[in-house]
């Protein structure tokens, strides 16, 4: 019987938002637009919307549709994927509020749940 040695690996707890685990420059912003997007990608998939169709609802080409839903956010803000969202019929709110004592920064958070 041969026995297995164990190695070690290193293990970093993360800190809740991998783009800031990765040393992005606006983490933040970056897992703000991936939430964003992915209520999107919900919205179109459980529509059924083929990505015409949801370029049409959008009003945006297909092609930047295709970029949304497989991730490629680069050449969308917040802000333009907010405007999506609403022509997908989806209400956003934006909430202003003191951060707890033990934070010094605040925080973005995207919560919600799709409608369509």
């Amino acid at each position: 019987m041969v026995k297995k040695r164990k190695t070690s690996i290193p293990v970093t707890e993360s800190s809740g938002n991998v783009f800031a685990d990765l040393g992005l420059a606006e983490p933040e912003e970056e897992l703000t637009k991936a939430q964003l997007a992915s209520h999107i990608r919900r919205i179109v998939k459980h529509r059924r919307l083929t990505q015409t169709a949801a370029a049409a609802l959008m009003e945006i080409d297909q092609p930047k549709v295709s970029a949304l839903l497989n991730g490629r956010l680069e050449n969308f803000s917040s802000q333009r994927l907010m405007r999506l969202l609403t022509a997908l019929g989806q209400d956003v709110e934006i909430t202003v509020k003191a951060t707890t004592r033990n934070r010094a920064h605040g925080r973005i958070k995207v919560i919600g749940e799709v409608r369509a």
